[in-house]
Parts: C-alpha cells; sequence; structure tokens
C-alpha cells in the first residue's frame, strides 16, 4: 500500500511558519518595554490601599500609565487608578495609595503601558 505525499509538503510548511512564529513571540515577549514587580500592599484602611511596587524599564526617555488595583474577597475590583510614570530613572520604586470604594483584601499592578 502506498502512502499518500499530498500531506507532507502542507505539513512542513505548517511546521515552518509555526517554528517561525514561536520564535518571533518569544524574543519579542522576552524584552518588555517595562517589567512591574508587586512588592507588598497594605490595606490601610476600608477606603485605602497602599502598594509597593518595583518598575524597570528599557528607555529611560519614555513615559508610561501603569493600572492598579485593589479586590475585595469575591476578587471584585473595588478600587482602581492610574499611575503616572514620567521619564526618568531605569529602575525606581514607587509606593502609590489606591481608593477604595468598600474593604479590600488585595491589590495588584495590572498593566503598565508606554504613552
Amino acid at each position: 500500500m502506498k502512502a499518500s505525499r499530498g500531506w507532507k509538503l502542507p505539513a512542513v510548511i505548517f511546521a515552518v511558519v509555526g517554528i517561525i512564529w514561536i520564535l518571533w513571540a518569544g524574543l519579542f515577549h522576552a524584552n518588555p518595554e517595562f517589567r512591574t514587580t508587586l512588592i507588598s500592599f497594605s490595606i490601610v484602611s476600608d477606603e485605602e490601599v497602599s502598594i509597593r511596587y518595583a518598575v524597570q524599564r528599557n528607555d529611560v526617555s519614555t513615559s508610561a500609565t501603569c493600572t492598579l488595583q485593589a479586590s475585595d474577597m469575591d476578587k471584585n475590583i473595588v478600587g482602581e487608578i492610574e499611575d503616572e510614570i514620567t521619564p526618568g530613572r531605569a529602575n525606581f520604586e514607587r509606593i502609590t495609595v489606591i481608593p477604595t470604594r468598600s474593604a479590600a483584601v488585595n491589590a495588584i499592578v495590572a498593566r503598565c503601558r508606554v504613552k
């Protein structure tokens, strides 16, 4: 019984394209413009959460906006602010207060994006 050769060329093309895409995605996302690390958060009151986080950036002349969120026990977002990062140092820490509408139990740096 002779195997069909019609499937080999599409399989090779699919494999080559897949490998190229994986390499591109890995290299592109391996070095993001901004990196953030949550250091700590503190529940100040039912209306405030203090968050401390570190920022690393590749280009010191770039400004960004970081979205900080506080959530309650049921994982509902009860507070959110946009923290403006101005051009300056490459590595630094920030302490910011997130106002909340009810008691929070958690705080995160949701994302940072270049302006």
